[in-house]
């Protein structure tokens, strides 16, 4: 059962003796320890962009009240995030050509400059949303750096056995900054629900307080990028001075010819459909958790607790299970069938869950949150083992390109959600049934594909 074994022609970079002698030099490897630094302010930056993406899906009720926000407006918001992605091959170019340091410069830029537009504190409302349009769009341009360069920053400063875990950190943080809003949003921004048998007076009143509490918070994430981006100005080294790995000190294919080969790669095309269809669902799916949960009697703040487990809970995992593919190798194939088999279980379950009046099965506080959490666990963990397999499959083209084609990939399915999301988004059970066909779709092509490891072999025998 499987795709057809990789071609000759696809594996000659990796098998020909006098590539390897000729590009790898192992005797002058190192690990830095300041690699830990250069992850952690790569993450924090994840973490920031990823807040700022998910802001307004976990408050949209308090926002349509402070700024006059329609259910479509929270869904445009949130598909600022993907059409960000619509220019990936600049910033893929970029770090190719340029190196980690500028295009991580460029998104941290991008990032403050957007969290500094909408922050402005104008009164005129039409004026103001523009703004705030203006600022999330250009937190989405940030995306394409920040969500496809951690395995390239892993593969440049960590060795081997701990590659899938800098991977793994690297890549979640950005999940984990999607988690904390569903936390910090509602906690912050009261929601209008409190003050709905109030006076018209008070309803005012009520409006004005949930605006001084939206902008406290958009002031306090402006203040934690323009950290980050000062401290990324003063130290952020695209590389260290020794490779820590063979695979890192290795020759690699050229931008172009990196592109003509994955498009011509049907098996990296399946594991990239593999990864796309369900991370771009539930992307889609989280942003507007507090929507979908609403007709189940959820309330704001009870969504945001859903939304925050089911990410923090994907991220936990996906570590544990990242360390665990560094401890035992080759194995990756394994690891997303269960995944994936989970994933489909338990988003079954939510999504019969949520249609009780068909189903007659019982629908109860704990079990919304057990399912719908069980759905961010097994998807949201997948991701860094996705990434490492990727690059496992199409080595020798550069870790910046591949991850970059598959997290656009990815947030095209989210940004085609949205958009239709702006047309039905009075009844959402069909965005629940969307959920469940991709990771059941997913299951099937990871079931059907044939792993390889090149890069793997090129570290544990060539370098022997």
């Amino acid at each position: 059962m499987g795709a057809r074994p990789s071609t000759e022609a696809e594996r000659e970079p990796l098998l020909a003796p006098s590539h390897a002698e000729a590009n790898i030099q192992p005797v002058n490897s190192r690990v830095y320890g300041r690699r830990w630094l250069v992850l952690t302010l790569f993450s924090l930056l994840g973490l920031m962009q990823g807040m700022v993406w998910n802001f307004w899906g976990p408050i949209q009720n308090s926002a349509v009240h402070a700024f006059g926000f329609t259910k479509s407006d929270i869904a445009v918001l949130v598909l600022w995030g993907p059409v960000g992605f619509v220019p990936w091959l600049l910033f893929m170019w970029l770090l190719d050509k340029k190196g980690l340091r500028a295009s991580l410069l460029l998104s941290a830029f991008l990032m403050l400059l957007g969290a500094a537009l909408r922050s402005i504190p104008l009164t005129e409302q039409p004026l103001r949303r523009w703004l705030i349009h203006g600022g999330q769009f250009l937190n989405g341009l940030a995306g394409p750096t920040i969500m496809s360069a951690g395995p390239y920053l892993s593969t440049t400063w960590f060795a081997p056995d701990q590659r899938a875990t800098a991977t793994a950190v690297a890549s979640l943080f950005s999940y984990l900054g999607g988690a904390a809003s569903f936390v910090v949003g509602p906690m912050v921004v009261p929601a209008p629900n409190d003050t709905q048998a109030a006076t018209t007076m008070a309803a005012a009143v009520s409006d004005s307080s949930i605006r001084d509490r939206i902008q406290l918070v958009m002031y306090a994430e402006l203040t934690a990028i323009a950290v980050l981006f000062a401290a990324v100005l003063l130290y952020f080294p695209s590389r260290p001075p020794m490779p820590p790995s063979v695979a890192a000190a290795s020759q690699r294919l050229s931008y172009r010819s990196s592109i003509c080969r994955l498009l011509s790669n049907l098996r990296f095309l399946m594991i990239a459909l593999a990864y796309a269809v369900p991370t771009g669902v539930i992307a889609g799916w989280a942003g507007v958790l507090d929507m979908v949960l609403t007709p189940a009697k959820v309330s704001q703040v009870d969504a945001g607790w859903i939304g925050f487990w089911s990410t923090v809970g994907g991220c936990v995992f996906g570590v544990a299970m990242a360390r665990f593919a560094d401890s035992i190798r080759g194995m990756l194939k394994l690891i997303l069938v269960l995944m994936l088999a989970g994933a489909s279980l338990s988003s079954t379950w939510f999504t019969l869950t949520c249609l009780s009046r068909v189903t007659h099965l019982p629908s109860t506080a704990a079990i919304l949150y057990t399912s719908c959490i069980l759905v961010g666990i097994f998807i949201n963990s997948s991701v860094p083992i996705f990434f490492e397999l990727f690059i496992e499959t199409v080595y020798p083209v550069p870790e910046g390109i591949t991850c970059g084609v598959v997290t656009f990939l990815g947030n095209l399915v989210t940004g085609l959600l949205l958009f239709f999301l702006t047309f039905y988004s009075t009844e959402l059970s069909w965005l629940n049934w969307c959920l469940t066909g991709s990771c059941l779709f997913s299951l099937v092509l990871i079931l059907f594909f044939r792993e390889s490891y090149d890069r793997l072999y090129l570290d544990v025998f060539v370098s022997v």
